[in-house]
């Protein structure tokens, strides 16, 4: 006999949204694999569950893969949780269950709470078709990127953010262009100060500019205007002015222009070439 895996959600505020499946569940299997053991022995405290809890999280995901391996091969089930919410939804945890599923044992899904379907579900905005987008990146490059995928989504799309960087953000996307894109704010869902504020971008970066931003953020945002989610060809030229100007070489102003408005990787090399001529006053 072999054990199972469980992915299994667990509340994102309100400890009430823990279904009776997931309660059962977390009692009954030997190992308890947690982000925050800290956290989860709370939850596990209110259940009145006394599971052993082990640590897993982005910095030993590797390691605590083998042992997971080695628990389930002796018969023994385990639960993966994270922090809150579900896991492996922009949380550790893939990489485990890639390889359980890859060894050929049993994952099985507890389905539950998901900051990304209670945002949607409450924004107001088509749920028919949605894009995930996770945490826009740190590093210059990546972000110019992940905003330049924005802009062009004409679906709903759904992401994260840290709330001492929600103001920031939502100010590059008003100078990205994206200032009288609609979107909502979700700020600490189910808990008590739960706050939802919608509006445009730009109304929206400056009220978060006026005030600190505490607890967890969940932004949804309107999809691009099909007909309108590329800009003109004039903002397209100015921009790969700007960036030939600034002493970047052709490949990577071409590179900019693709990640940011979209364009095909020819088209934006041409351009480059365009603005490197125009720069240099040929």
């Amino acid at each position: 006999m072999t054990g199972t895996a469980y992915v299994v959600a667990t509340p994102i505020g309100n400890l009430g949204d823990i279904t009776s499946r997931a309660a059962q569940v977390l009692g009954e299997v030997e190992v308890c694999y947690a982000e925050d053991t800290r956290r989860t022995r709370k939850l596990l405290s209110r259940l009145d569950t006394a599971t052993r809890v082990r640590s897993l999280h982005q910095h030993n995901e590797r390691s605590r893969t083998e042992e997971v391996l080695g628990l389930l091969g002796q018969g023994q089930s385990v639960a993966i949780v994270s922090d809150a919410g579900t896991p492996t939804v922009s949380d550790p945890g893939v990489r485990v269950v890639s390889s359980i599923r890859g060894a050929g044992y049993v994952v099985c899904p507890v389905p539950g709470p998901s900051a990304v379907v209670a945002a949607i579900s409450v924004s107001g905005l088509p749920a028919d078709r949605f894009r995930f987008l996770g945490f826009p990146p740190r590093k210059r490059g990546a972000r110019e990127a992940w905003i330049g995928e924005l802009r062009v989504c004409t679906e709903t799309a759904v992401f994260f953010e840290a709330p001492g960087r929600i103001a920031r953000l939502l100010d590059e996307l008003s100078e990205a262009g994206l200032g009288a894109r609609h979107a909502v704010v979700c700020r600490e869902m189910t808990k008590l100060h739960e706050e939802v504020t919608d509006g445009p971008v730009a109304a929206l970066a400056a009220s978060f500019a006026s005030k600190p931003c505490r607890g967890e953020v969940t932004i949804v945002m309107a999809g691009a205007d099909a007909d309108n989610a590329r800009p003109a060809l004039g903002v397209i030229t100015e921009r790969a002015r700007s960036l030939s100007c600034s002493g970047l070489s052709r490949r990577e102003v071409a590179a900019r222009l693709t990640a940011e408005f979209g364009v095909s990787r020819n088209e934006a090399y041409r351009m480059s070439l365009e603005a490197e001529g125009s720069a240099s006053g040929e």
